[in-house]
C-alpha cells in the first residue's frame, strides 16, 4: 500500500530547482554527479601506490580503468551543460530504449543483499541518452543507499498509450506524511531510521537532478511513500 501520490507535471510546474540560480544549480549538480567517478579515480591510484611491488601491466590495467572514468566524466559534464541550459537542443536528441538504459544503469550498481525484481519491456523515446542515463541511475542509486539491509528494489519499463514508462520501487525508511516534496528539492534529505543504508551519505540532489531531467523531457512523475516505508515512484515519457 501506498500514501496519496504526488504528482509533478512536466515542463516544470514544480521545478525543484526554480528557486536557485543556475550558476549554483550547475554548480551543485556537477559535484553531485563528478563525485563517484573521481572516487573511483583516487582509489585505483592510492591502491596502486601502496603496492611497491605494482608492475608496468599492473599500471596499465590501472590506467585504462582511469581513462575509462575520464571518459565518464566526460558524458557527465555534456549531461550538466545541457542541464544548466535548461533545454536539450532537437540535435541532441535520438531513439533511445528505457529498458537498455535501465539494465546498464542496473549494471553498474552493486545490490549486495537487496532482492531485486527487474522487468525491462521495450519503452521507447526520442531524448538525449546521457541525460536519460543519469536520470535512471539516480533513481537506482537512490533505491539502493536509501534502502534498508535485505530490502527489496523493483525497475520495471514498459510502453503505455500514453508513452515509455520508467517504474522503480524501493523499500527503505518511512516518509511521514507531508515530507514526500521535500525529497525532491535541492539539499533536502529526511532523518534516516539508524538502520537505513544511506545514513550519512549523499547529497540531497538525486531526486532534484530526476525531476529536471524528466523537466527538460517533459515527463511527468508521479512519486508515492510506501505505507511500510520507501518510495514508488514512476516516470511517465510522452509519444513522440
Amino acid at each position: 500500500m501506498s500514501s496519496a501520490p504526488l504528482r509533478l507535471a512536466p515542463a516544470g510546474a514544480c521545478t525543484a530547482s526554480a528557486t536557485i540560480a543556475p550558476e549554483q544549480r550547475f554548480a551543485a549538480y556537477l559535484a553531485h554527479e563528478l563525485r563517484t567517478p573521481l572516487a573511483t579515480q583516487r582509489a585505483l591510484l592510492e591502491l596502486a601506490l601502496r603496492d611497491p611491488d605494482v608492475d608496468t601491466d599492473a599500471w596499465r590495467e590501472i590506467g585504462t580503468d582511469v581513462l575509462h572514468a575520464c571518459r565518464q566524466q566526460e558524458q557527465l559534464l555534456e549531461a550538466c551543460l545541457v542541464l544548466a541550459r535548461g533545454e536539450i537542443e532537437p540535435e541532441s536528441r535520438e531513439p533511445v530504449d528505457l529498458a537498455e538504459i535501465a539494465r546498464a544503469a542496473l549494471d553498474a550498481h552493486d545490490l549486495d543483499d537487496l532482492r531485486s525484481v527487474v522487468v525491462l519491456e521495450p519503452a521507447r523515446l526520442t531524448g538525449h541518452p546521457g541525460l536519460l542515463g543519469r536520470l535512471v541511475a539516480n533513481l537506482v542509486s537512490n533505491a539502493i543507499r536509501h534502502n534498508i539491509p535485505r530490502g527489496w528494489m523493483n525497475v520495471t519499463t514498459r510502453t503505455e498509450s500514453s508513452g515509455a514508462v520508467l517504474s522503480v520501487a524501493n523499500t527503505g525508511s518511512l516518509v511521514p506524511p507531508g515530507e514526500l516534496p521535500r525529497l525532491f528539492r535541492p539539499f533536502q534529505q529526511l532523518n534516516r531510521d539508524p538502520g537505513s543504508r544511506g545514513v550519512g551519505t549523499g547529497l540531497g540532489l538525486g531526486l532534484a537532478i530526476v525531476e529536471t531531467i524528466a523537466d527538460a523531457h517533459e515527463a511527468s512523475i508521479t512519486a508515492r511513500a510506501r505505507t511500510g516505508g520507501g518510495l514508488d515512484i514512476r516516470i511517465s515519457f510522452p509519444t513522440d
